[in-house]
């Protein structure tokens, strides 16, 4: 899962990306309303994170301009004012959620973790393809009626599989949404990660579910049907 943590504060902003990258988020970070809006425009999120005061702006009005891209990003408001007018209107410009600084981290956890799982057409409750399954909540992986330990890495990577059954993803798109703009390109990070995948995912009774189709990148399920001209 990726996000997008816009925070002027440097010692909380460093706090929170490395905790959230140690549990297995991608995380691109913003200082500004400006840098948020290159972010914006060139990736693809599954939340954003808000501050309410940035230097060149602040977080209502951007969480409107993100209002206004799509309905479906997942918005929590992270600022130090407390007043009630401040929550009210970062709730009425489209915000899922707000959270009043200081926090604790395993608070601003679950509450992300709350706001991924809500029921949409891209956050389904339970992840399934096949015999593998995937909770989002509890962070379990099964495969059949067997537990699967994953890293955090790991189940970040077959968390986007399955939320694209059938589809083949290149390196790049599971590299750029799984880790972040810090991965180089060219590392083979996505090819040892699938394979860990596979390894931990083998089954005596069932096939290997992930795909590689050469030249393209990796697939979990089979692809659409195609339907024949009329």
């Amino acid at each position: 899962m990726r996000l997008l943590l816009v925070e002027d504060d440097v010692s909380l902003s460093a706090v929170v990306e490395r905790g959230l990258r140690e549990d297995g988020y991608a995380v691109d970070t913003a200082a500004t309303v400006l840098d948020a809006r290159f972010h914006l425009d060139v990736n693809e999120y599954d939340l954003a994170i808000l501050d309410l005061g940035l230097p060149d702006g602040n977080g209502v009005d951007l969480c409107r301009e993100i209002r206004r891209r799509g309905p479906h990003l997942p918005v929590l408001m992270l600022t130090a004012r407390d007043a009630l007018s401040d929550k009210v209107a970062g709730l009425d410009a489209g915000a899922d959620d707000y959270l009043t600084k200081p926090f604790d981290y395993p608070e601003l956890t679950a509450r992300i973790r709350a706001l991924l799982r809500r029921p949409a057409e891209a956050h389904q409750p339970v992840l399934e393809v096949g015999d593998v399954r995937l909770d989002p909540a509890s962070r379990v992986v099964w495969r059949g009626a067997i537990t699967v330990p994953l890293t955090a890495r790991e189940f970040a990577l077959l968390e986007f599989l399955l939320r694209h059954p059938g589809q083949v993803l290149s390196r790049e798109r599971l590299l750029e949404h799984v880790w972040d703009a810090n991965y180089d390109g060219m590392s083979n990070v996505v090819d040892v990660h699938i394979a860990n995948l596979r390894r931990k995912l083998a089954s005596p009774d069932g096939p290997d579910p992930l795909t590689t189709v050469r030249g393209a990148g990796y697939r979990i399920g089979s692809p659409p049907e195609a339907h024949p001209s009329p």
